[in-house]
């Protein structure tokens, strides 16, 4: 059965960052690494070389349509709400089997926070989203060729000090509150017109 699988790593962005590399439009970009290949992650996840491939070259396509954007926190939904977009991938290479992407931080409401909490030195994550299913293979669950990659959002995860992008491990999967996929749909609905009231 394919389901929503998050990935989280750890992303200290350096505050210098901020202030050295600029997109055209001015805006800060930072850059690390998205995604690994062929490990166990800290969720008990493999992804192949393979899997990550196919999906990469697909995303270079939305990358190239000014389309690869993420979210400031994880919906658990397969659509990505503009009224929560931080920022846009700019470019995306591997190194080994690290996917690293260059992500520009846009002045949306969502990013002014996200670039707010990063000049502050607070840890954030950057966390893949994805559809699919998993096979159970001895200790690992193996991600199968029905995945379809979605985006990358960032997130918070627990401090890991001295964790600079070019250094990232892999965090944690975040918990999920039993209670947020009935808040998420309540607030859906509420917010459908495109007002949302105060809950």
């Amino acid at each position: 059965m394919r389901q929503v699988l998050i990935e989280t790593q750890a992303f200290k962005v350096n505050p210098i960052q901020l202030t050295e590399m600029k997109a055209p439009s001015g805006n800060p970009l930072v850059e690390g690494i998205l995604a690994t290949a062929e490990i166990k992650n800290g969720n008990g996840r493999y992804y192949s070389r393979d899997l990550w491939e196919r999906e990469i070259n697909k995303y270079k396509e939305v990358v190239k349509e000014n389309r690869a954007t993420g979210e400031l926190d994880h919906p658990e939904s397969q659509i990505i709400n503009l009224k929560n977009v931080s920022h846009i991938i700019r470019d995306m290479w591997w190194d080994g089997d690290q996917v690293i992407g260059k992500i520009e931080i846009l002045p949306t409401s969502s990013g002014n926070i996200l670039k707010a909490l990063v000049e502050n030195n607070v840890q954030v994550g950057v966390s893949s989203r994805g559809m699919g299913s998993l096979k159970q293979v001895g200790e690992i669950l193996e991600v199968q060729d029905d995945f379809e990659l979605l985006c990358w959002d960032f997130v918070s995860t627990p401090s890991n000090p001295g964790s600079y992008m070019h250094v990232i491990k892999e965090g944690k999967e975040i918990q999920i509150n039993k209670f947020s996929k009935i808040n998420s749909i309540l607030s859906e609905i509420l917010c459908a017109n495109g007002t949302c009231p105060i809950i």
